[in-house]
């Protein structure tokens, strides 16, 4: 099928499941440190990049918005840029340490960067490009057997081989697609970084680029760093997440943890689907794992919360998706309130109301013509889909 690994040769003891599954005896993992600081120049603010980014084997996602700082990150683990403070550690061996005044040349790091435009050397076919990583690789598996057979397993395995003889220039971008992991995995890299690698392409492509994603990833047992600002992507790809914006960590965590629990309003409003609102703790139940909190519209039930004090003031964070919207004749649930929606606007799903107190919800169309009538409306809030996050809460790791 175009644009996956063969599935036959990843489920069988093939050429392509051999060159893909050349796995370390043990597992690998990064853990750096980072701080780098940007002055600012001309017109551009000054901007601080300090992070501390752990990864071990599957695929971390560094999602923020443009400027965050994740781009940066990329070129700090590869070698291009040199942190003014921290230590970069893959496995066992140090590719950077500041105190020590190490830093690895990127030729040397044996890191798979793939690039927005997939970086294939323009003036070579697919066929050099991967032979040219393969030679530079060097290694043990390369000395076992000759060049000419890894290159055509890596060939067979992303089905390239009728497309050998092609430059870059006569690629479509799914091609290029399969070209790009291809010639990194010749490199035997022991971490992967990519950079926005599907922005610009169609639907279409980039659910076959994720595919090769998925695939290469069962089959290698090294870190791999993807870098993106599009959350669907994020959902499509990660096991682990790290929110970064303004060159800090907002939450680090398994991705169904991140998702569904964020540690911060900075991090629920970045994460874009929870309806945000000032609260405060009105009662504690550990007997009935309950708690009573208020919000401007009225109480509500949440689930008991641990950690927390009577009068702990904070935000409750609900995933819109959660919230249900009924006229204000409804037979209300325990856990409703009746708000006044101050703003409306189109969205993928329908409408997406905005109420005063700070919540929202999005409805269809069609039950938002129903709604429309009325000046107030009832909120159903379900107990198990309320989070509370203390006003003072910061950047946390899952």
């Amino acid at each position: 099928m175009a644009g996956r690994v063969r599935a036959a040769e990843l489920r069988t003891g093939t050429a392509g499941e051999r060159c893909l599954n050349e796995k370390a005896n043990h597992r690998l993992s990064l853990d750096a440190r980072l701080v780098k600081r940007f002055p600012a120049i001309r017109d551009s603010q000054p901007f601080d990049l300090d992070i501390h980014l752990r990864a071990g084997r599957g695929i971390t996602v560094l999602l923020g918005p443009s400027g965050a700082g994740k781009t940066v990150t990329l070129n700090c683990l590869a070698g291009f840029t040199s942190p003014d403070q921290g230590r970069i550690l893959v496995e066992d061996q140090l590719y950077f340490d500041a105190s020590a005044r190490l830093h690895i040349p990127p030729q040397l790091r044996r890191c798979g960067y793939i690039f927005q435009d997939h970086a294939l050397f323009p003036h070579m076919t697919v066929r050099e490009n991967i032979r040219f990583a393969a030679a530079a690789a060097r290694s043990r598996a390369n000395r076992g057997r000759s060049l000419h057979r890894r290159v055509a397993e890596l060939l067979e395995a992303f089905e390239l081989g009728d497309l050998a003889a092609r430059t870059p220039a006569q690629l479509s971008g799914g091609q290029k697609q399969r070209a790009a992991p291809a010639r990194i995995l010749a490199g035997e890299p022991r971490l992967i970084l990519m950079d926005e690698p599907t922005r610009g392409l169609d639907t279409r492509l980039r659910q076959a680029f994720y595919a090769i994603l998925r695939d290469t990833r069962e089959r290698l047992d090294i870190p791999v760093v993807v870098v993106t600002h599009d959350l669907e992507e994020c959902f499509e790809l990660a096991d682990h997440i790290c929110l970064i914006e303004k060159g800090r960590f907002l939450q680090v965590g398994p991705r169904d943890a991140v998702l569904a629990r964020p540690a911060s309003v900075d991090a629920a409003r970045f994460l874009g689907f929870y309806a945000v609102a000032p609260a405060q703790i009105k009662a504690l139940d550990p007997g009935g794992d309950t708690s009573r909190i208020a919000l401007a519209n009225g109480d509500i039930e949440g689930p008991y919360l641990r950690g927390h004090l009577i009068g702990d003031r904070g935000f409750v964070c609900v995933r819109e998706t959660e919230i249900t919207i009924h006229a204000p004749d409804a037979h209300p649930s325990p856990n409703c309130l009746l708000v006044k929606a101050v703003s409306a606007t189109p969205c993928a799903r329908g409408m997406r109301l905005q109420f005063e107190g700070g919540l929202s919800a999005t409805v269809n169309e069609a039950k938002y013509d129903r709604l429309r009538g009325h000046d107030r409306v009832l909120l159903e809030v379900p107990s198990r889909a309320v989070s509370f996050v203390a006003a003072s809460a910061s950047a946390t790791v899952a």
